[in-house]
């Protein structure tokens, strides 16, 4: 009879025991979910009530100068989000605006000084620069319509420091990619994805994939198809020359 009562008294003790454990990781698990809230006044000020969450914007307006909500954050505002955003000449590379340093970066125009110089109008050949052509109306270089078989050009993008994100300054590079390679039946794309020499060799090349992956991602969103787009990650291996910020891209190349 005693041997039974300890033995019952022991379970209680076990027992409990549970029951406090218990109690303690239902206070852990609920002081780790964010606040909840049915209106702004259910936040601390200055966060604000969205999806029943208490966040720090829903639009800009709350967000300090040179600030936008994004993904209900205040963050860094873009200078550009387009070519035609920046002024004398520049281009809009990762959200901001910079001076061009080759023809490619320029579309069908020329970079002649760090500037974006538009192709001059035509009628004929005659009316052209000597390594000019009189094509649709507009002077290119010569051999620019067959250059690599295909009929148009696929330009660079760019990236932020440590990002891997298609900024909005890319995309409209990245719809006119897609439209050209959508008319170039037959022949299939590498994109190459670089970083700059900061950080570590093997994270680079990480970096580098998520880069080239996300541009992948995003032109199969706009309708290029998967089986003809392949990721070529090389880290910071092939460096432009040119500085960090033209180092963080994602090139491409007919095969």
């Amino acid at each position: 009879m005693h041997r039974s009562l300890s033995a019952f008294g022991g379970a209680i003790l076990v027992a409990g025991f549970a029951l406090v454990l218990g109690f303690a990781a239902a206070s852990c698990g609920d002081s780790s979910k964010k606040p909840g809230c049915k209106a702004d006044k259910d936040c601390k000020n200055p966060l604000v009530c969205v999806a029943n969450t208490c966040v720090e914007c829903s639009e800009t307006s709350p967000c300090p100068a040179g600030k936008t909500c994004k993904a209900n954050a205040c963050v860094t505002a873009s200078e550009c989000e387009r070519d035609t955003d920046c002024k004398d000449g520049k281009v809009c590379q990762a959200g901001k605006c910079k001076a061009c340093a080759t023809d490619g970066e320029c579309g069908d125009g020329t970079c002649k000084a760090g500037a974006c110089q538009p192709p001059k109008k035509c009628g004929k050949d005659d009316e052209c620069a000597d390594d000019e052509d009189c094509i649709n109306g507009l002077c290119r270089k010569s051999g620019a319509a067959n250059s690599g078989d295909a009929t148009c050009t696929l330009a660079t993008v760019y990236f932020g420091y440590d990002d891997s994100s298609v900024q909005a300054s890319e995309r409209d590079r990245l719809g006119a990619n897609v439209a050209c390679i959508e008319k170039t039946k037959g022949k299939n794309v590498y994109l190459i994805g670089h970083t700059d020499t900061s950080g570590t060799e093997e994270y680079n090349i990480a970096l580098s994939e998520r880069r080239a992956q996300a541009v992948a991602d995003f032109m199969a969103r706009l309708g290029s198809d998967p089986a003809r787009l392949q990721v070529v990650p090389k880290g910071e291996t092939e460096p432009t020359g040119l500085g960090d910020d033209r180092d963080r891209r994602v090139e491409f190349q007919w095969h």
